[in-house]
């Protein structure tokens, strides 16, 4: 077919034929079958990432459980020896006061061990030693011969674990002085 001239000198385009449709037809259809392909993929892609997901979360959520059931694990092993030895101390038949009190001095060492090895630290400010209230409980004042609100005596240790406050130490704080009139 030859391009028709409009009457003001254009060429109009040919008109779209039967032929030309049923061409492209199956380019569309091709197109369309490619997109599903495609978009099946990526569905497919989604919902494993999904799925993955999930499981990582499930898995994190089981570790933390884990790690809470058995996070004094390591502590109650170290306390088993402090155990055995107390048990063997009361199987001695007789007994002296120089036995239980070296068998009393090794049980400590013991206990003594575990705590360090679990980073179970004591608490035992010197006299003198200003108050700190993170880590100390002043359980009364008294007038002393030293600076306020430094620590006279030590009533109870106190214990960290790592850099957590277990039990504050109890102490006897210097009250503040008063002046003669």
């Amino acid at each position: 077919m030859q391009d028709q001239e409009k009457p003001n000198g254009e060429q109009q385009p040919e008109p779209f034929t039967q032929d030309a449709a049923q061409q492209a037809e199956p380019l569309l259809e091709d197109k369309l079958a490619k997109a599903e392909e495609k978009a099946a993929e990526m569905q497919d892609a989604f919902l494993r990432a999904r799925a993955e997901g999930e499981n990582i979360r499930r898995r994190a959520q089981e570790d933390i459980a884990k790690a809470h059931k058995f996070a004094i694990e390591g502590f109650a092993e170290s306390m088993l020896a402090v155990k055995d030895s107390l048990e063997m101390a009361l199987t001695v038949e007789a007994p002296t006061v120089e036995s239980i009190k070296e068998g009393v001095e090794m049980t400590l060492r013991q206990l003594t061990q575990a705590f360090e090895k679990n980073r179970l630290l004591e608490i035992r400010p010197e006299q003198g030693e200003k108050l700190d209230p993170m880590k100390h409980q002043s359980i009364s004042t008294v007038p002393a011969d030293q600076e306020a609100n430094t620590v006279v005596s030590v009533l109870q240790k106190g214990y960290m674990i790592a850099d957590r406050l277990l039990r504050p130490a109890l102490v006897v704080v210097a009250a503040t002085k008063t002046q003669a009139p």
